[in-house]
């Protein structure tokens, strides 16, 4: 999107690639349906992102620049038809990445840019020279302006590994690198865990440091996935515990699900399967963390607030995003480091996460895009040529 921006400003533009293609993680993003954006309200969806000192410009300047309707128009100027699902989920017909890369790639070749695959950044110089590894030996370019995507630190196999942090070093602070949107780890017992795993506990609400997320969680050999779990994510890693309260029951109150076991005396956890629908895997993380019950109050008071202790967040190489990256102390607001001028950053490198739902690729598209226009009016301030 930076190459896109900078090419349709005049500019000339060369894009190096470490990997022997471009799009890789963009590719990995559709395997399962290419989420492109959402359709929340602007408001709350400019809510959803947050970072170590997350700047007001994020959002007001950078996000808005280029917002969901902008992205989804965007796509259709390619041909490709874009739908919207229940969950405000956006993605494009069809759904696989594949067709949207290939045509974006020939617009960018209609229009010059050169590619350059197998070209791996392993040096910087603050006169903007750049040196790549490549399998023909070194390569050293010298640059009128630089703007770097070189993403955060999670799916390493798509080149997106983190060690450009080494190249930056000189120049720019990094905040550490922490797995998002990815599943937490949880003590329990052997007996637990095989009665648990794999079975899906539907329409929850979770909650953790007074955030409050629905939606499904999926019990694993080691813990938790899921996307209300993968939204709390940052409250769980900067609270001073890790913890998660559980709502299995969110349509009912404490006292409407006491009054359903009424006639029941004893057996209350076993009751709950037909009194309140609740699953064998609910029931049995209620009776480990908050039993035995000795009354239809005390299995109702748990089942609205289930507290579930855990432990820590899964590997970041697992993970589907990062936290973490350059700090925005070392950015201007143009997405230009402070220390390096004429160079200029964006995406996932930037000290910014969000959760899973689009959020995340609309603010790549709007960052990326950002920095190229920035870029490509650094060049005419400073009297380069575009050409």
């Amino acid at each position: 999107m930076a190459a896109e921006a900078a090419s349709a400003s005049g500019a000339r533009v060369s894009l190096y690639e470490g990997k022997s293609s471009v799009g890789r993680k963009f590719l990995i993003a559709g395997k399962s349906g290419l989420n492109l954006t959402n359709t929340e309200p602007w408001t709350g969806f400019r809510q959803r992102y947050s970072g170590t000192n997350l700047p007001d410009h994020f959002a007001s300047a950078i996000l808005d620049s280029f917002d969901a309707t902008a992205l989804r128009e965007w796509v259709h100027g390619f041909g490709i038809d874009t739908f919207s699902v229940r969950s405000g989920k956006v993605f494009p017909r069809p759904m696989k990445a594949a067709p949207l890369l290939r045509a974006w790639i020939g617009r960018l070749k209609e229009r010059g840019v050169e590619f350059y695959p197998k070209h791996r950044l392993v040096e910087l110089s603050s006169n903007r020279a750049l040196k790549f590894e490549t399998s023909e030996g070194a390569v050293e370019v010298q640059a009128d302006t630089i703007i770097l995507a070189l993403g955060g630190a999670s799916w390493s196999r798509t080149g997106s590994d983190g060690r450009w942090t080494e190249i930056l070093k000189p120049w720019a602070k990094v905040e550490p690198w922490q797995a998002a949107n990815c599943g937490w780890e949880c003590d329990m017992p052997d007996e637990l865990r095989q009665t648990i795993e794999g079975q899906p506990l539907k329409n929850l609400r979770l909650s953790s440091s007074a955030q409050t997320e629905t939606g499904e969680l999926m019990p694993t050999r080691y813990g938790f996935e899921g996307t209300p779990l993968y939204a709390l994510g940052p409250k769980l890693r900067n609270g001073t515990e890790a913890m998660i309260e559980v709502d299995f029951k969110p349509m009912f109150t404490a006292e409407q699900l006491e009054k359903k076991m009424e006639s029941v005396k004893a057996g209350f956890i076993e009751a709950s399967g037909q009194r309140w629908k609740l699953s064998p895997a609910a029931q049995a993380l209620l009776s480990h963390f908050h039993g035995p019950f000795e009354s239809a109050r005390a299995l109702a008071a748990a089942c609205k607030k289930c507290r579930i202790p855990l432990t820590r967040p899964r590997p970041i190489e697992e993970a589907i995003s990062s936290a973490g990256g350059l700090s925005w102390e070392s950015l201007e607001t143009s997405l230009m480091l402070r220390e390096l001028p004429g160079i200029f950053a964006c995406g996932e490198m930037l000290d910014w996460e969000a959760p899973t739902g689009g959020y995340l690729l609309q603010a790549c598209f709007a960052s990326g895009r950002f920095a190229g226009e920035n870029a490509s009016n650094w060049l005419k301030n400073a009297g380069f040529s575009q050409k």
